[in-house]
């Protein structure tokens, strides 16, 4: 394994291995691709060391297929790492199309409050909030209250957050955050998301 160096070494009272060890908050931002990605990547990982994981998706519509869902639903099934259990919260791509603006509030909403029912609860060591960024944007979830409910959460729960526009807040209080930028894309030559690529 990698030996990385810290440039400061914060005088906390913590030793190195209770501060390597201390539950982290993510944020996956920026308009280029790979947010969520990068997020189940991370799902991968926890899978892997036998950790309970929580997938909260807010926005993408509900009747979506995502491949990543079904990969992680047969593999939390498979009994040989952590568990998987996967929410849909959203109705749609209301970043794009608003029509169903009240009803996705109210989703995000329901959804939100399930996701500190289990924090308190301690119901899975990972927590993916995809898309999470985007109901805070909006106004339709207190950015304020999602920071002191994140600093408060017992135990060692690791959170990441994706979507566009994270709040500044959020941003400087997250312990590791990626700006994903695009500097291409083929949807700017035309072409639509494809299988395997997009979904």
């Amino acid at each position: 394994m990698p030996q990385g160096q810290p440039s400061v070494v914060p005088d906390d009272g913590l030793t190195t291995r209770q501060r390597r060890n201390r539950p982290l908050v993510v944020v996956h931002t920026g308009v280029g691709k790979g947010k969520s990605t990068a997020a189940f990547g991370l799902a991968l990982r926890a899978w892997n060391q036998g950790w309970p994981i929580g997938v909260f998706q807010f926005v993408k519509s509900a009747k979506w297929k995502v491949g990543e869902e079904n990969a992680l639903r047969v593999l939390g099934a498979s009994g040989e790492g952590g568990s998987v259990d996967w929410h849909k919260m959203g109705e749609g791509w209301s970043w794009v199309q608003r029509d169903a603006q009240m009803d996705n509030e109210e989703k995000a909403r329901e959804g939100w409050e399930q996701v500190k029912r289990d924090l308190a609860a301690q119901t899975y060591r990972l927590y993916v909030l995809d898309e999470f960024a985007y109901p805070m944007h909006w106004g339709w979830v207190d950015t304020d209250e999602v920071i002191d409910v994140l600093r408060d959460r017992p135990g060692t729960q690791h959170v990441v957050i994706t979507g566009r526009n994270a709040p500044e807040k959020l941003v400087g209080f997250a312990d590791l955050v990626t700006d994903m930028s695009k500097v291409k894309h083929p949807m700017d030559a035309g072409q639509k998301g494809q299988r395997g690529i997009e979904w």
